[in-house]
């Protein structure tokens, strides 16, 4: 069937009973806008709001030890729930803080010695080239840039070429903050394996709006965060790191969760995936992560991936029909982030123009992918990200006031 309208809800979304007006009930913030980041960070549906706001005010009633003793078996149960969602066994499953506080403790626990080399592709995102590079300058590391295809994403005959024994490390980014390509992943995990090197899946922009399973793609680590597509709450990240690889890690950052004090000189760190979390956290937000995750689950990661790659479509032919208008996805196999410049107007000035329309947007620099936005000789892209909660008529809306921009 065709994607619905706020105004046409209760037309199920998909042919497998997906109920429309149930999701846009569980979102009653995209009934009074366009919201349209949700690669930035989504409207969270009820469920997950009143997970985490219920557990606030358990706290406030008999204090957090209490109140988080009263949830553990639903926190225990919280690996299994991504244990299925990711295609892997629940003592794979870290949760974390944030994408970035996974992606950080994966990368620091790979050895990294003078004269390895660890791969990155042009895709590779701010957020994990400026720890990569200081974490490979103090071991006397090089990291090298793998060029791009025509179509943007990672050549792989150039990975082929570039791949010898001295490679630990391809830091592989799934999906770009500043475009809507999927990069190919089996095939990167496949060569990289080939030399005995690791893959690192930054699965920041598809983790909640692509089916993701670990086992299929062959990586060697896997980071996420709660606040994008899976729409759970901001400050929650997950980690999945597979068994076969963990003999091959080293954890610093450890405390009296990851391991025990087992005599006065002496540690013993836990032996699954959860030595890389740590013992305080939100337990409202790991809370409402975890009904983020059962959400999606609850709908379908096939029918999201479908959806939201629907709404994408619908607007990119929207926008690239527009005089002065440029769509700058690259890419052969495209998801849920589309990208656009108007001619002569700043990249800020289109989305404070759209703000004040009701419309929300953001902006991707070249600082974010410097490799890749320096290569196309971009400074700035609007990002525009629709979810499955954004009707059609959203999107019509949203491409009308980008013809109005000059």
């Amino acid at each position: 069937m065709e994607p619905v309208d706020l105004d046409t809800a209760l037309t199920a979304l998909d042919p497998d009973g997906w109920d429309a007006a149930r999701v846009l009930a569980d979102t009653p913030g995209a009934r009074g806008q366009v919201f349209l980041d949700s690669a930035g960070s989504s409207l969270p549906p009820t469920p997950v709001l009143d997970t985490v706001v219920g557990h606030l005010r358990r706290e406030a009633e008999v204090g957090g030890y209490r109140a988080a003793a009263e949830r553990a078996d639903d926190l225990a149960e919280g690996y299994a729930v991504f244990a299925e969602l990711l295609g892997c066994a629940p003592d794979e499953v870290a949760f974390t803080d944030s994408a970035t506080r996974s992606w950080l403790a994966a990368v620091d626990a790979v050895p990294l010695a003078e004269g390895d080399r660890v791969l990155v592709t042009e895709a590779e995102y701010a957020g994990n080239a400026v720890p990569l590079l200081n974490l490979a300058a103090k071991a006397g590391a090089t990291v090298e840039p793998v060029p791009s295809g025509p179509d943007g994403t990672v050549d792989l005959d150039a990975l082929t070429r570039l791949l010898d024994e001295r490679v630990r490390l391809v830091s592989l980014v799934h999906v770009p903050t500043n475009g809507g390509l999927v990069n190919p992943v089996r095939e990167v995990a496949d060569a990289a394996h080939a030399v005995g090197a690791l893959v690192l899946l930054d699965a920041c922009q598809s983790l909640g709006q692509l089916p993701l399973d670990v086992g299929a793609l062959g990586v060697d680590l896997l980071s996420g965060t709660g606040r994008k597509w899976l729409r759970g709450p901001r400050g929650t990240g997950v980690l999945v790191v597979p068994a076969h690889v963990r003999e091959r890690l080293s954890p610093r950052l450890v405390d009296l969760h990851s391991g025990s004090w087992v005599a006065p000189g002496e540690i013993e760190l836990r032996r699954d995936a959860r030595v890389f979390e740590l013992w305080e956290c939100s337990i409202a937000d790991r809370l409402g992560l975890i009904a983020a995750a059962r959400y999606a689950l609850d709908l379908g990661p096939d029918a999201i991936a479908a959806a939201v790659g629907a709404r994408a479509e619908h607007l990119r032919a929207g926008l690239s029909a527009l005089p002065g208008v440029e769509v700058r996805d690259q890419g052969t196999r495209r998801c849920g982030i589309v990208t656009f410049t108007v001619e002569g107007v700043a990249a800020e000035a289109v989305r404070d123009a759209l703000r004040g329309q009701g419309i929300t947007v953001t902006v991707s620099g070249r600082s974010s992918t410097r490799l890749d936005m320096t290569r196309r000789g971009l400074e700035q892209v609007v990002r525009a990200s629709p979810h499955y909660f954004v009707g059609r008529s959203q999107l019509d809306t949203a491409v009308a006031a980008v013809r109005t921009i000059r």
